[in-house]
């Protein structure tokens, strides 16, 4: 196959299936179409296409907003980082981008900067509106005793059952007459 120039690769093609593409996008194609399996090159295009999509849509959402100092950006960041999002379940509201996590974002930047409250007043608010769900780390009182000793109740359980599954006594060995038994029915077979 003839090499191709720096100055040849700017150019594009005039006919055939590459029409208007540059020659080495055109030649990359060819070359690539002609040498690996076409359910391959789908694979693997495919692959990167979905890895790139969901670095694109990791980045989550972007908000501006004003603070006063740097330590007041800081509490900010760590207490929408603490709190989960009513909508999504399982993500805090910094990694959100639903509507409801955009305005407790704003929320809590009105708190923290024009009200001036402390974190756990803010913390207060929020719980009060939205329940223990909005919190990761809900406090232990009544109404949370099952969330906090649930895992404890089944290590317990759990270690009960391989207590119980080791102090089974060994199986017998068989004896000679057992033994023979099963010999002649397998040779029966």
């Amino acid at each position: 196959m003839a090499r191709m120039s720096s100055v040849g690769a700017a150019r594009t093609c005039a006919t055939g299936a590459h029409a208007g593409r540059p020659r080495a996008a055109a030649w990359l194609l060819a070359t690539l179409q002609a040498t690996v399996p076409a359910t391959l090159l789908t694979t693997v295009l495919c692959v990167a296409g979905a890895t790139f999509t969901t670095v694109a849509w990791a980045a989550g959402p972007v908000d501006v907003y004003k603070f006063a100092t740097p330590e007041e950006e800081v509490r900010y960041r760590a207490l929408i980082d603490e709190f989960r999002c009513p909508k999504c379940l399982n993500t805090n509201l910094s990694g959100s981008d639903a509507p409801i996590a955009k305005d407790l974002r704003r929320t809590v930047h009105r708190l923290l900067t024009q009200e001036g409250l402390t974190d756990q007043q803010i913390r207060d608010y929020l719980r009060d509106r939205y329940g223990d769900f909005v919190l990761y780390d809900p406090p232990f009182r009544p109404g949370t005793w099952v969330l906090w000793l649930a895992p404890l109740v089944f290590v317990i359980i759990g270690g009960l059952v391989v207590w119980r599954l080791l102090r089974q006594p060994a199986a017998e060995p068989l004896s000679e007459q057992e033994i023979a038994r099963l010999q002649s029915i397998l040779e029966d077979q």
